[in-house]
């Protein structure tokens, strides 16, 4: 009976054995599956990571992204975070937050990014994008001890003789003197009959940003913008001109027209555009050769040193585009690029009429009908 006991005791013992080797081999059989599920899943985060990363890098580098070229508006005071929009609103970047981390840690971009407008293009990395929006001719100015001056397009030629002689450029004296009376030998535009008058540069101050050395005459610094305003005529913009039916003045008189009466884009100035010729060119209607503009009478005021109250449509003035048929004797502004290329280059429209808007923009019409029904409404936005 004790062998039997034994073997039974034995018996157990094995099963017992079997049992505990077996729930081992099940254990390790659950380790291994645990450690192939944590590396795919180190893998799979790595890859991930890596895929990101390579997006991160593809931006900040600017690689395979789409040709694009614009121009970005900086104004006084935005922050990188609004600059970064802009970008990305731009198709130039594609990660806000990664540009502004970048660009902050390694570019000084608060401090490297400047006001003004900047031509910029897709093939720029973020170093490339920050560093040309950096006005390095204000740098220099600063250096020598230049005198910056920014010129906004539509004004009038004693309004920036008065900007010049405000920053010390020349005294209003002298700047007036060199306007109205030196012989400047290579400008063809300027009218001989005005010389005496500051008028003759009315048109011809380009405006822009400019540095003076304030050691230089007023003569310099009045023929280094006439200059300005000569090199804005590329070849093709020139022939052009030289092609049409208008001479270089005129040109010049009709964009004085369309920067003053502007207040929106391109194509606003190119629909203005289109009613002054249209105005002067069809002959079968009741407009034909009237332009109708109160800003050519108001020049006309500001020339006799009176008051917009004065305003009067039957002035007796060379003016007065309401009393006599044609485009002014002059420019009234001196205008920017944008509405001199208007003015070579208008749209094509059946518009003889346009006014203000109190949304900002000016209106266009065909018949006079619609143009008096939108005066008289409460859109309207009188001067």
């Amino acid at each position: 009976m004790a062998n039997d006991k034994n073997k039974y005791e034995t018996a157990y013992y094995n099963a017992e054995e079997v049992r505990r080797q077996s729930a081992g081999k099940k254990k390790k059989k659950r380790s291994r599956h645990g450690v192939v599920l944590y590396l795919l899943c180190v893998l799979v985060v790595s890859c991930l990571l890596a895929g990101i990363g390579w997006l991160l890098v593809n931006d900040m580098c600017s690689l395979n992204k789409d040709a694009v070229t614009t121009t970005i508006s900086v104004e006084e005071g935005e922050s990188v975070s609004e600059v970064s929009k802009k970008l990305k609103d731009a198709g130039l970047i594609n990660h806000r937050w990664f540009f502004h981390l970048v660009g902050g840690l390694f570019f000084d971009a608060k401090d490297v990014i400047d006001p003004g407008e900047w031509e910029l293009h897709s093939e720029m990395d973020y170093r490339a994008l920050i560093r040309n929006m950096h006005d390095y001719e204000a740098d220099l100015v600063e250096e020598e001890g230049w005198i910056s001056v920014t010129i906004p397009e539509g004004m009038m030629v004693h309004e920036i003789l008065a900007m010049l002689a405000d920053k010390g450029v020349a005294t209003y004296e002298e700047l007036e003197d060199a306007c109205a009376n030196y012989e400047f030998q290579d400008y063809e535009f300027l009218d001989d009959e005005l010389k005496g008058d500051i008028r003759r540069m009315e048109g011809y101050l380009f405006p822009d940003t400019y540095a003076f050395d304030p050691d230089r005459s007023a003569v310099y610094a009045i023929d280094t913008m006439l200059t300005n305003f000569v090199l804005h005529f590329d070849n093709e913009l020139m022939a052009d001109i030289r092609g049409s039916a208008y001479t270089w003045e005129e040109i010049v008189t009709m964009a004085s027209i369309i920067e003053k009466e502007g207040i929106g884009n391109e194509t606003e100035r190119k629909n203005i555009a289109s009613v002054l010729y249209n105005r002067m060119n069809t002959t079968d209607r009741e407009t034909y050769g009237y332009l109708q503009l109160d800003t050519t009478i108001y020049y006309s005021l500001y020339i006799e040193g009176k008051d917009k109250t004065d305003f009067d449509i039957e002035k007796d003035t060379p003016y007065n585009t309401y009393k006599y048929p044609g485009l002014p004797v002059g420019p009234i502004c001196c205008p920017g690029l944008s509405s001199i290329r208007a003015a070579v280059y208008p749209n094509d429209t059946d518009y003889f009429y346009f006014a203000a808007g109190k949304d900002g923009v000016n209106h266009f019409f065909s018949s006079y009908n619609d143009h008096i029904n939108f005066v008289n409404s409460d859109m309207y936005q009188p001067d």
